[in-house]
């Protein structure tokens, strides 16, 4: 084998192993760029999630607030009927009671 063809195979060799090197190099890149995108992109996420969480507490708490706000106005709305009409069945009870004492 000449010395010239030796060279030229050398130096494909040398070529071709520089070019892997490179290629891999390449490839721990843009695996390290997708990384750090994932990584974004669930950050993202996750912030998102948490706004929207926290905004779901906010809508809960107001309508719990304003369920408890209407069922006491309508507990003592039904509280004061029954009073009322309690008042009224003991005044009717007293003249009842008051008619037998006289009566007998």
């Amino acid at each position: 084998m000449s010395l010239g063809v030796y060279i030229l195979i050398k130096a494909a060799e040398d070529e071709a192993r520089t070019a892997k090197i490179l290629a891999d190099q390449e490839a721990l890149r843009m695996i390290d760029e997708a990384e750090k995108a994932g990584k974004e992109v669930v950050a993202k996420t996750i912030a998102r999630a948490e706004s929207e969480i926290a905004h779901l507490i906010r809508v809960s708490d107001q309508k719990a607030t304003n369920d408890a706000i209407e069922l006491a106005s309508s507990t003592a709305n039904r509280e004061a009927t029954l009073r009322a009409r309690a008042e009224r069945r003991l005044d009717t009870v007293a003249m009842q009671i008051v008619e037998r004492i006289v009566s007998h």
